[in-house]
């Protein structure tokens, strides 16, 4: 083992992305492994490595305790007056290192000889624990992927370096075709550690797809200009989007949607054709609930606060609108400011004078969270 043999290593592993200081501690380990099983040693002895001139050595580290009667087994354990001969520094309680007596030629032939096996394997799992954090990283990210094939429950995303993408059915978006080959956008949900590498669980559908794919196509909310208040999304059909601008002089909602719908439309592409409504946060819970029930025209909101509850006025001819096809646009603004919002018609209001004809109720659910 010299500084030619490490040179070589560093420069064979370097395209592998492992750190110089994990390959030098592999290649400790296997060659501690492989001199305990030649050389029948105990588990107490260590091997280090000289990074720059690839000299091995030697030690037993045993624990240093300060009477004879507290030695249980000398193999393991020195006295304080014999380990500061070692290290005068050392003191009861602490580990010191005892030089072991072996060549330089006998280590050479034991790592040559059974050291091998160990460090590939050991690299390997090396390699697979660098390309773990270097995803685990990116959680709560988009990444492209390349899709590798379907099977019933999943499609399968090629991402690189060996790392596949786990899309479940329950998290690709209604409709959706897949085809080999195809590049697509998902969102990381997770980072998991396997045998065979880290494999990542990704989604279409959560509410954090939508607003990263907003920070990459629009640039104020990428630079905080414009920010993301609240998401409230039914995946692959309808979604609002609540926007506050940080900046005077910034419309948030404009910014958002970009000129004629340039910038929300190239978001609904590749969402494969769900809608995104953009609306303006506002921090009275009135104007809020009025502009999340858009594009619905409000008359009025009447906010009770003890009950959680917006009483929305709305005129006649705008009560379908306000409610959605199968409630929808009222669901969805309901999750989106968190008030359940109870809808009525201007007309109901006074021919009922107080009565529940002309009302709509809607709650949001309490699992179904739009803060983000």
């Amino acid at each position: 083992m010299n500084r030619d043999f490490i040179g070589a290593l560093l420069q064979l592993n370097a395209e592998k992305g492992v750190p110089k200081e994990i390959l030098i501690e592999t290649l400790e380990q296997a060659i501690e492994s492989a001199y305990r099983r030649n050389a029948d040693a105990p588990e107490n002895v260590v091997v280090k490595v000289d990074p720059d001139s690839g000299q091995i050595s030697v030690y037993r580290e045993y624990e240093v305790v300060a009477t004879p009667e507290e030695i249980e087994d000398d193999q393991l354990q020195m006295l304080v007056g014999e380990a500061q001969k070692v290290d005068p520094t050392t003191g009861v309680g602490a580990k010191v290192r005892v030089p072991e007596n072996v060549t330089q030629a006998q280590l050479g032939r034991i790592a040559a000889q059974t050291a091998g096996q160990v460090y590939r394997q050991r690299l390997r799992e090396a390699e697979r624990d660098v390309v773990f954090q270097q995803y685990a990283s990116r959680e709560g990210e988009i990444m492209t992927g390349v899709v590798h094939r379907t099977t019933e429950s999943a499609v399968i995303l090629d991402m690189g370096k060996g790392v596949e993408a786990v899309l479940a059915v329950s998290e690709q978006l209604p409709g959706e075709h897949y085809r080999i080959g195809q590049h697509l956008k998902a969102y990381v949900l997770e980072v998991r550690r396997t045998t065979r590498g880290p494999v990542i669980v990704a989604s279409r559908t959560h509410r954090g797809f939508l607003r990263r794919l907003m920070e990459m196509e629009i640039p104020e909310i990428y630079n905080g200009t414009v920010v993301i208040r609240g998401i409230a999304r039914e995946a692959g059909s309808r979604s609002k989007v609540a926007v506050e601008s940080r900046q005077a002089g910034v419309d948030a909602k404009g910014a958002a949607v970009g000129q004629r719908g340039s910038r929300i439309q190239a978001i609904v592409a590749e969402l494969n054709g769900e809608k995104v409504d953009v609306v303006l946060w506002h921090d009275d819970p009135a104007q809020y609930v009025a502009e999340a029930l858009s594009p619905a025209e409000v008359l009025n909101v009447r906010i009770d606060e003890e009950h959680k509850i917006a009483n929305v006025v709305v005129p006649e001819r705008q009560l379908s609108l306000a409610i959605g096809k199968e409630g929808q646009n009222a669901r969805l603004a309901a999750k989106l400011t968190g008030w359940r919002i109870d809808i009525r018609s201007d007309a109901g209001v006074a021919a009922a004078a107080g009565g529940d004809e002309g009302r709509t109720p809607v709650e949001a659910p309490v699992d179904a969270e739009a803060k983000t």
